[in-house]
């Protein structure tokens, strides 16, 4: 068995597919029914299973592999690394130069936002963890010590350790793992499809904002240590906010002195068209989570960014100011190398560029899908896209999640050689920024062919 599990024999992962492993973020009794597709080889815009068969990739795996699959130049700066040093701690006193050169990289490109430090870790969930307490650790430097509470959206996705799914506001998440953490708060959402107030973007984004404004005074400025959100919500539902949501947001935490964090774990390094997602809202936050496509997922990588006011409070002696928080692998040398070339190719080819075009082109593709009865909304900035699936027009009522629908969605795509995620009652479009547009086309005929056929039923 041991040659059979080094060498990677195909018939063997076929028997113990969900056989041992638990699968994060399903029922493993749905697992074991519904056996997971073995992902065995990949290249460029495109994935292949263990029987041969070719995908095309339109979740760039969870959202990060940005730069595409099996880039050389990326497994060539891992080699590279592997040859002179494969890892050690950057615990204390302890560094290496990839990290070295890595931080020095992140705060050239995010100098329009002002950021001065990065705490590296080993990704997202990480990354929102570091934040939070980094948030609270502020406050005490500077004599605040009662600024604790985190505000945060309905329907936000922030990771899975306690603190993220305290700040988060999607209930699947969290229900089986509460109570949560004391002191988060959440309010509405700027969710235009889904909203009790307005079919106006620009009015929905004040209220929001108002609401905001409102819960902070009830509950008392001088408690209230940061307010948390992705610029664009993705696991959450793919709400992309008014124009004027943001900016209104910094305009509030400015108001009444809160950290506004931006968990830019997804849209983080072009994903909307801009580098950085609330660069694409013209908002400079104070503190920022990276992950994801800082390195396209070649190997595990996340950060906590924080901007130089922030970082001033640390620059003084404190018995407060010691950072104790971190991982074995923050700033691993090899996830180092490959975000160093990674981002180079980032900026040398613009994919966020390519990401507002090809995106722009996607979403234009996608608004077809509105004939189809069972389509709700179409919505979507750069290449973070969804389709949301209703039971009635009218009353807009979700088709709900793991309907017989959305299998047939799904299985009838990976027929037309198409990767489409389905979640809750939406299919989300997330594919590499290295995506053209016939790649769209090709994803929205394997769409039509599945809506169609399902249509027929």
């Amino acid at each position: 068995m041991s040659s059979q599990i080094r060498s990677g024999d195909a018939n063997f992962i076929i028997e113990n597919n969900a056989r041992h492993v638990w699968h994060p973020m399903i029922d493993p009794k749905m697992s074991a029914e519904n056996l997971p597709v073995v992902i065995s080889g990949s290249d460029g815009v495109y994935i292949s299973d263990i029987e041969g068969k070719v995908y095309l990739d339109c979740t760039a795996s969870l959202w990060n592999v940005n730069v595409g699959h099996n880039r050389p130049e990326i497994k060539a700066a891992i080699v590279d690394q592997l040859d002179k040093l494969a890892y050690y701690n950057t615990i204390g006193n302890a560094s290496n130069p990839p990290s070295i050169a890595l931080s020095a990289l992140l705060m050239e490109m995010m100098e329009p936002e002002g950021m001065a430090r990065v705490l590296f870790s080993s990704g997202g969930s990480d990354a929102v963890e570091g934040a939070l307490k980094l948030s609270r650790q502020y406050w005490k430097l500077v004599g605040k010590s009662e600024k604790t509470k985190f505000f945060s959206l309905k329907n936000a996705y922030h990771g899975v350790h306690y603190g993220g799914l305290s700040v988060g506001g999607g209930i699947p998440w969290r229900r089986a793992y509460e109570p949560v953490l004391p002191g988060c708060f959440q309010i509405d959402s700027p969710y235009l499809y889904r909203n009790g107030w307005t079919e106006d973007p620009e009015e929905l984004g004040e209220i929001c904002a108002t609401k905001l404004a409102r819960e902070i005074e009830h509950q008392g400025p001088d408690t209230v240590a940061a307010f948390i959100a992705e610029p664009v919500q993705g696991a959450g539902g793919m709400i992309v906010p008014p124009a004027n949501f943001w900016p209104r947001v910094r305009e509030v935490c400015d108001q009444y002195e809160i950290l506004l964090i931006a968990d830019e774990v997804v849209t983080g390094f072009g994903r909307t068209g801009s580098m950085f997602g609330s660069r694409h809202w013209s908002v400079k936050p104070d503190v920022m989570c990276l992950a994801k496509g800082i390195n396209s997922g070649y190997v595990p990588l996340g950060a906590t960014v924080v901007n130089q006011r922030i970082a001033e409070a640390w620059e003084k002696d404190d018995p407060m100011a010691p950072i104790m928080h971190g991982y074995t692998y923050s700033g691993h040398p090899l996830a180092c190398a490959a975000a160093l070339a990674n981002l180079e190719i980032v900026i040398e080819e613009d994919l966020p560029a390519n990401a507002g075009t090809v995106g722009g082109y996607f979403l234009e593709r996608l608004n077809e899908l509105t004939q189809y009865p069972r389509v709700g909304d179409v919505r979507g900035v750069g290449l973070m896209l969804a389709v949301e699936f209703v039971s009635d027009r009218e009353t807009k009522e979700p088709i709900p999640a793991f309907d017989p629908y959305f299998i047939a969605i799904q299985e009838i795509c990976r027929k037309e050689g198409v990767w489409v995620r389905i979640q809750a009652n939406k299919m989300i479009f997330s594919p590499p920024l290295v995506f053209e547009k016939k790649h769209v086309d090709k994803a929205l005929d394997a769409v039509h062919t599945a809506l169609n056929k399902l249509s027929e039923l």
